[in-house]
């Protein structure tokens, strides 16, 4: 048989986490956090209709787009880290603007915002919970869409820019790093963040180091653009998410779509006993035994170290 007759080996198929940006959402037998998957319907609408780029069906860029979307579903409604199919689990980690890594059970418990916000004068993850910081931010932006802009380098180190922006419909409020309460009204303006993400992937796309620059600042720069916020010294033992959800109230915040409204406790109540028995301040907190990896892998690189093949890669130093 010559060589042009010879077969060539079917490519290996792609990851439905990398064709489909709704792909885990249609997982069986997974443990979801309030007990069903969550709808993303209208933020997609949100997405298709305000999106700045649109990319060729099965594109690097595309792939890149869904792999981060299915993973960001994953880290904020799936407590149990077996069920996460986005993430190699014995070498995934996370790190932003140069922090050390941490494993996925660090975001578990803290939530995807209070993992990647540090304390500042409009919001403090130490004030904060799970419950509450997501009411503080999906609640001011009822649909809060994510894009790629460009994808600078191929698996696997992808190196790629990112857009996440939405409308503030409802009024900031948040507790700030002094304990206080801050209020900063809707404008009805679009918050628009930007930032760069490094990330390796092994041989099924599964992420591995993720490490993203951004400027957490800005969305509270332009939450408050002339900087007027009201602010309110909170006495002893209130809970966050009350905080929250009397301010949102008062404001008259209405209903939001069905993956942003999170009831105040998690449907796990075995989890929530043993955190609160435990004196954990995270009312949605599940155990390391739980979600597991409660430490980086052994040989794990340092943020300091580069990710493997991108040491030729020239990053800014400064995201705007």
């Amino acid at each position: 048989m010559s060589t042009e007759n010879a077969q060539q080996p079917p490519a290996p198929e792609l990851p439905d986490y990398v064709t489909d940006p709704n792909a885990v959402l249609k997982d069986e037998g997974v443990k979801w956090r309030y007990g069903r998957a969550p709808d993303y319907t209208k933020t997609r609408k949100v997405f298709e209709e305000t999106k700045e780029k649109t990319h060729a069906p099965l594109s690097l860029p595309q792939l890149v787009e869904n792999l981060v979307k299915n993973w960001e579903i994953e880290a904020s409604f799936k407590p149990h880290l077996p069920d996460w199919r986005t993430i190699d689990p014995q070498a995934y980690s996370f790190a932003i603007n140069a922090s050390e890594p941490e494993p996925a059970s660090h975001m578990l418990k803290l939530g995807t915002y209070n993992a990647i916000i540090a304390a500042n004068e409009y919001y403090s993850p130490e004030h904060s919970d799970f419950a509450s910081s997501h009411k503080t931010f999906k609640r001011m932006m009822p649909a809060f869409a994510w894009e790629v802009l460009e994808v600078y380098s191929g698996p696997p180190v992808v190196a790629f820019r990112w857009r996440h922006w939405g409308v503030m419909a409802g009024d900031y409020v948040g507790i700030n790093n002094k304990g206080e309460k801050v209020r900063a009204k809707a404008h009805g303006g679009t918050i628009d963040i930007q930032g760069v993400t490094v990330a390796s992937v092994n041989e099924k796309l599964q992420l591995r180091d993720v490490r993203t620059w951004f400027d957490p600042m800005d969305m509270f720069r332009q939450i408050a653009p002339e900087g007027d916020v009201e602010r309110e010294v909170l006495g002893k033992g209130v809970r966050p998410a009350d905080v929250v959800e009397g301010a949102q109230a008062e404001a008259g915040v209405q209903a939001v779509p069905d993956e942003q409204t999170l009831p105040d406790e998690t449907i796990d109540a075995s989890a929530l006993a043993r955190a609160q028995a435990a004196g954990c301040p995270f009312a949605v907190a599940v155990s390391d035994a739980e979600v597991g990896l409660d430490q980086l892998p052994a040989g794990h690189p340092s943020v300091e170290e580069p990710v493997r093949g991108d040491e030729n890669l020239a990053m800014p130093g400064a995201f705007h």
